[in-house]
């Protein structure tokens, strides 16, 4: 089910980055109603968009820490988040492709990122590899990587 490659179902894809999953799931955060809102557009729309797989690990380990909520998210409630989403005819997860050291040594090199921010050049190289056209993100590191094109939801 999982798609390691780019797809021809799409001709435009979005990706959707951990802080935007994370607002849209966290009811208490300021900005929550606009990343929620900016998602059910996408499904209501039918829009493809997919959500790299460092993104996922990311939300679960970001949600569920008690050490950024109060009250984390409950392990069981992030999983069936996530499920709810895989199970969207047009929501795809995705992760790196034979290709992929290639693709992400090119965007070390080419944008001199080290430390924290090669974890964002890892989401970038996944998400040009599959042919995602835009990334939904309130990250601006991701300026870093020009072949990708960033939109932020939180500022309209």
């Amino acid at each position: 089910m999982w798609i390691t490659q780019k797809e021809p179902w799409a001709l435009s894809m979005i990706g959707i980055d951990t802080n935007i999953l994370v607002y849209a799931h966290r009811g208490i955060l300021e900005g929550h109603e606009q990343c929620r809102e900016a998602i059910e557009s996408l499904v209501k729309s039918g829009t493809p968009f997919v959500v790299p797989w460092p993104c996922v690990h990311e939300f679960i380990g970001a949600v569920t820490n008690p050490r950024k909520f109060p009250q984390p998210t409950p392990m069981a409630l992030a999983a069936s988040y996530l499920a709810d989403l895989a199970a969207l005819p047009q929501c795809r997860f995705v992760g790196e492709g034979h290709r992929h050291m290639e693709m992400l040594a090119q965007l070390l090199v080419s944008s001199r990122v080290t430390g924290p921010r090669v974890h964002d050049a890892r989401i970038a190289a996944i998400c040009l590899a599959h042919g995602i056209t835009e990334l939904w993100t309130a990250d601006r590191d991701f300026s870093y990587f020009p072949r990708l094109r960033t939109h932020n939801p939180l500022s309209g």
